[in-house]
């Protein structure tokens, strides 16, 4: 019967160069490549998502109380508006007119009271929306009553491509009353989750008008 020879592993001859540093060093080098690459990509990604899908904001302006207060975080959409035309109701975020813009730029937030082609109208402290008197459950309240809502003007046909918007907190508010219909194209995005703090989480409800024809094209 024959037995298998068994011999030990070679070992490297004192005199053959020893390579085992730079094999350990690209794996390290690898692994620091991977690192870079998942941190360009998530940068990208949250390019992305920043510009065309959703963006968070901080209220820095009493103009919505009591809907949205100050120091609240916000998450605007910025995706739907491309396919979804901004409506009655919707809380949107918008750069001001030019003469409105101040020292940090800082985006505005109200609601959209009238579309293009509306004709919005002021009477007895209420607003009329083409000859019908507006339902505004959300108007900042004071002792238990909504604000009026006081115009310099008593009417005004909102231009097409143009929104009139509003704070919720009329007395309290700088918006198309005093500056006038905002271009759409100066819209950012429409407000649709407050996320912060978190009690205060949940869909930012919009609100619907039935005696209105609905609004947009």
């Amino acid at each position: 019967m024959g037995y298998a020879a068994v011999r030990p592993p070679a070992q490297p001859s004192p005199h053959s160069p020893y390579t085992a540093d730079l094999v350990s060093q690209r794996p390290r080098l690898g692994c620091l490549l991977e690192i870079v690459e998942t941190l360009v990509l998530t940068l990208v990604i949250f390019f992305v998502i920043q510009t065309f899908v959703a963006q968070p904001y901080k209220v820095q302006q009493e103009s919505m109380q009591r809907t949205l207060e100050p120091e609240q975080y916000v998450l605007v959409d910025k995706l739907t508006p491309r396919f979804d035309a901004y409506k009655r109701g919707d809380i949107v975020v918008f750069r001001p007119p030019p003469d409105w813009v101040g020292d940090d730029d800082t985006p505005f937030i109200k609601r959209v009271i009238a579309v293009g082609g509306d004709d919005v109208a002021f009477r007895d402290g209420g607003v009329l929306i083409n000859g019908t008197p507006l339902d505004e459950p959300y108007i900042f309240e004071v002792g238990g009553e909504p604000q009026d809502t006081n115009s310099p003007q008593e009417s005004v046909t909102v231009p097409i491509g143009e929104l009139f918007l509003m704070g919720d907190h009329r007395s309290d508010s700088a918006d198309s009353r005093a500056f006038g219909p905002v271009e759409v194209d100066r819209v950012i995005g429409r407000a649709w989750l407050r996320y912060w703090p978190f009690d205060t989480f949940g869909v930012l409800p919009t609100p619907t008008y039935p005696s209105l024809s609905p609004s947009g094209p």
